[in-house]
């Protein structure tokens, strides 16, 4: 099984933007279409495309550049890539804490490296998600428990300066 990357501990700031402010931004993005490697609203983007817009609508340029990936990147060295990235640029939260507009990392399979993001939109009895789903493009679904329980780690993105 991959080894999760070393992630600072749990971390209690006043959030800027709003976490409001990052599901607003998302659901612009509902109806996009699925386009790996993507981030134009509209037109199409991945999941960490989807996320890459709301980043640049939140902050303007975003924090470093993302080189070409395929579909399985990152499985055949077994690496946490994606989920060094965000612990790099995003806040991480302790799983336990759900609130609106954090970033949610799911492994889609055990033993396996995560590798799909979505974004909390709603809490409590019927929570969800905005994710850019292959073949639905970007939906917000339910976040039911087949998708809770592949949850691996929960961000929130950092103060504006």
């Amino acid at each position: 099984m991959a080894s999760q990357p070393p992630i600072p501990d749990v971390v209690s700031i006043w959030w800027n933007p709003p976490m409001n402010d990052v599901v607003i931004a998302a659901r612009t993005w509902l109806g996009t279409p699925y386009v790996h490697q993507a981030s134009c609203r509209g037109a199409g983007c991945d999941c960490l495309g989807l996320l890459r817009g709301v980043w640049r609508e939140l902050y303007g340029d975003e924090p470093e550049r993302i080189p070409a990936y395929t579909r399985d990147w990152s499985e055949p060295g077994r690496e946490e890539r994606l989920w060094a990235t965000a612990a790099l640029h995003l806040v991480s939260v302790a799983l336990d804490k759900p609130l609106p507009g954090q970033v949610l990392l799911f492994r889609m399979r055990d033993g396996m490296v995560a590798k799909h993001l979505g974004l909390q939109a709603k809490v409590g009895e019927s929570p969800s998600f905005i994710h850019a789903y292959s073949g639905h493009g970007v939906v917000e679904s339910p976040l039911t428990p087949p998708w809770t329980r592949r949850i691996v780690a929960r961000f929130a993105f950092p103060e504006r300066t």
